[in-house]
C-alpha cells in the first residue's frame, strides 16, 4: 500500500474521530440534558457570585421547565437563606424534602446528597430561629441520611477559609449536650459564630 494513501487516511480518520467526540460532547452537553438543569447551573453561578435576583430569576425558570426540580428548589432556598428570608427558606425546604422522600429512588447517591443538605440547611434555619431541639433533629436526620455530603469543605476549603469549621455532626453534638442541662446553665446561640454558620450545596 502507498505510505502516502495510508497517511492521508490515518489523518483522515483522526479528523473523523475528533468531530464525532466532539459532536456527542456538544450534543450531551447542551441538547441532551435534563429540562431545568441548564437553567439551574446559571442560578448557581449567580448565587455564588451574590446577585441573588438573577440567580432566583434562573431557580424559577428552571421550575417552569421542571417543576420540581430538586436543584432549583435547593436554590431557591439558598437564595431565601442568604437573604435573611427564614420563613420562606424553611417552606421551601420542607416542600424539597417532603418531594424527595417519596420520590427519591435508593439508588439515586446524588439525591441523597440533596436530601442530606436540605436537612442541614433546614436545621441551620431552625437553629437560628431558637428551635434547638427541632433543628438537632433536622442535623440528626442529615447524617443519617449522608453524613459525606454535608461533612464540611474539604482540605483546601479549610486551608483557605476555616481550619476548623463547624460541622452539622460537631453542632448536634454540641446541641445535644446543652440541652442535657439545666436551662439556666445552657448556651445554645453565640450570635457571631452562629451568623457565620456554612450552608450546604450539594
Amino acid at each position: 500500500m502507498n505510505p502516502r494513501v495510508l497517511k492521508r487516511f490515518t489523518v483522515l480518520m483522526f479528523i473523523a474521530v475528533l468531530i464525532t467526540g466532539g459532536s456527542t460532547l456538544l450534543y450531551d452537553s447542551f441538547f441532551d440534558r435534563p429540562a431545568g438543569d441548564y437553567e439551574t447551573e446559571r442560578g448557581d453561578i449567580l448565587l455564588s457570585s451574590g446577585d441573588y435576583d438573577d440567580a432566583m430569576s434562573y431557580f424559577n425558570k428552571a421550575l417552569a421547565l421542571s417543576p420540581n426540580h430538586r436543584g432549583a428548589l435547593m436554590g431557591r432556598a439558598l437564595v431565601f437563606i442568604q437573604r435573611d428570608q427564614c420563613l420562606e427558606a424553611v417552606a421551601e425546604l420542607d416542600y424539597l424534602i417532603d418531594w424527595l422522600t417519596k420520590n427519591l429512588p435508593p439508588e439515586d447517591p446524588t439525591g441523597h446528597g440533596v436530601l442530606a443538605a436540605a436537612y442541614a440547611n433546614r436545621g441551620i434555619m431552625l437553629d437560628r430561629q431558637g428551635a434547638y431541639g427541632d433543628a438537632l433533629a433536622d442535623y440528626i436526620k442529615a447524617l443519617q441520611v449522608d453524613e459525606e455530603s454535608v461533612s464540611g469543605p474539604g482540605l483546601v476549603g479549610k486551608i483557605l477559609y476555616d481550619p476548623r469549621p463547624s460541622t452539622v455532626r460537631s453542632r448536634a453534638r454540641y446541641i445535644y449536650e446543652q440541652l442535657q442541662l439545666p436551662e439556666n446553665q445552657q448556651l445554645l446561640s453565640i450570635p457571631e459564630l452562629d451568623a457565620k454558620s456554612r450552608m450546604h450545596k450539594p
